[in-house]
């Protein structure tokens, strides 16, 4: 809740008004940003940058922001709109020219073939050295589009993606069988002391 440091000048509008709110959420939780990286999965130096619109926030930081700050319902929708207004309007930052592959005199280059950027060179299997193209969870643009979740935002997640509908009958059934086995373990119990 300390004070934040200007935002760059050339921040479009969606971006700044996004950060904006942003803050004011973060600052709303009363946390400091080590707290919140705690209770969120991303980490102090993240939301630094998200902050500070150095970098867009994945989706999932801004559900648990939300979260953590006790907003529901409509407000996270609203959240969730300015985040997709502010990502599609965020400024990219350069993509560095690839250097070009060398190739041997004959033209024929043995075993696969890595280029930086992520891109195979033609015919080839492309095998990307560690800290150069695309990792799985960064698009092209740098943003993380999979974050990493904390195991019990994953139960809620893992939860809510099965249907309700064939957990009931299953459910029904084991109590049924329950019923049986207690109800045979009663009729025995009556046998052997009669």
């Amino acid at each position: 809740m300390g004070a934040w440091q200007p935002l760059p000048e050339e921040l479009p509008a969606e971006v700044r008004h996004f950060v904006e709110q942003l803050r004011l959420l973060k600052d709303r939780t009363g946390m400091s940003l080590v707290a919140l990286g705690t209770r969120t999965a991303y980490s102090k130096s993240s939301w630094q940058r998200y902050l500070n619109a150095s970098q867009p926030p994945p989706r999932q930081a801004v559900v648990a922001l939300c979260r953590v700050a006790g907003v529901a319902g409509e407000e996270t929708e609203r959240f969730g709109v300015r985040w997709e207004l502010a990502v599609r309007a965020w400024p990219r930052e350069p993509v560095p020219p690839v250097p070009p592959v060398p190739v041997p005199a004959g033209g024929s280059v043995p075993g696969p073939v890595s280029v930086p950027g992520g891109e195979p060179a033609p015919g080839a299997e492309a095998s990307v050295p560690a800290g150069h193209g695309v990792s799985a969870a960064r698009g092209r643009d740098g943003y993380e589009e999979e974050p990493t979740l904390p195991w019990w935002d994953l139960l809620d997640e893992e939860s809510s993606r099965q249907p309700a509908g064939p957990r009931a009958p299953r459910l029904l059934l084991y109590a049924a069988l329950l019923a049986v086995v207690l109800l045979l373990a009663a009729v025995a119990g009556a046998v052997t002391l009669g």
